[in-house]
């Protein structure tokens, strides 16, 4: 893919090129030292994604990334900025991902990894290899979990955040539940309600109660299902016993 890096700061624009260019899914990565610049140069050339300070004089970041808006195929974005405050705003408008100063070449290899999962081509060939995001990285403060895709039964959206339950535990991760649904979906997750996503081969039945109407119940809990999602969670779960049977 090709990678346009849109900071100010000359230290910081060229240490964050050079970490991308070692990335295996950069094969191009070009600098932009304002955002004046960057979007003269997107005006001429087409880009995979943009990473991009948000606190710049002159056009800043989150005017960037209006104007980017509003092409036809606009590149992935991802925020790049030394504080937390935009963020609401930055996934607002669609961001990929949100980096803090300083980078960290874990986080920026995850943010790679998420601009990739939206640059891939829609028309995927069936039965094609799913690998985005097979093993989830926490950062708790003390430690760092490593947590498989295929022990989260169901994710529930937090805000900014989802969190994450598998059988013993749940986690919290600064992503979007649209994003996990477009990357997991393939993997056999479906979304239920507004605010989750269901693993198919995690639901053991589908209830009806009183209180909460249909709910799918997996051993880590139990996720409501909205009335627009049940048909096509039903449909999935018959087709996946229709595959056990073969």
């Amino acid at each position: 893919m090709r990678a346009l890096v849109v900071e100010d700061e000359t230290f910081t624009r060229q240490e964050l090129a050079e970490m991308l260019a070692e990335l295996p899914e950069f094969g191009s990565v070009e600098e932009a030292d304002s955002g004046e610049a960057a979007v003269r140069v997107l005006g001429t050339s087409a880009f995979d994604a943009v990473f991009l300070d948000i606190s710049m004089p002159g056009l800043d970041g989150m005017e960037v990334a209006r104007v980017l808006h509003m092409m036809s195929e606009p590149p992935a974005i991802v925020f790049v900025t030394a504080s937390e405050r935009h963020a609401v705003e930055a996934f607002g408008i669609g961001a990929a991902d949100y980096l803090l100063k300083p980078i960290r070449p874990e986080r920026l290899a995850e943010a790679a990894a998420r601009v990739r999962a939206l640059r891939r081509p829609a028309a995927a060939a069936p039965g094609a290899a799913v690998d985005e995001l097979t093993v989830v990285q926490i950062e708790t403060g003390r430690q760092t979990l490593f947590v498989h895709r295929d022990d989260i039964q169901y994710a529930e959206a937090h805000g900014d955040y989802v969190r994450l339950h598998t059988a013993d535990d749940s986690h919290l991760i600064r992503l979007s539940l649209s994003y996990l649904e477009e990357a997991w979906g393939p993997a056999g997750f479906v979304r239920a309600h507004r605010g989750y996503l269901v693993a198919v081969r995690w639901v053991r039945d589908l209830r009806v109660t009183s209180s909460s109407g249909l709910l799918a119940c997996t051993p880590a809990g139990e996720v409501p299902v909205s009335r627009r999602h049940a048909r096509a969670l039903k449909e999935r779960l018959l087709a996946a016993v229709r595959d056990e049977q073969r």
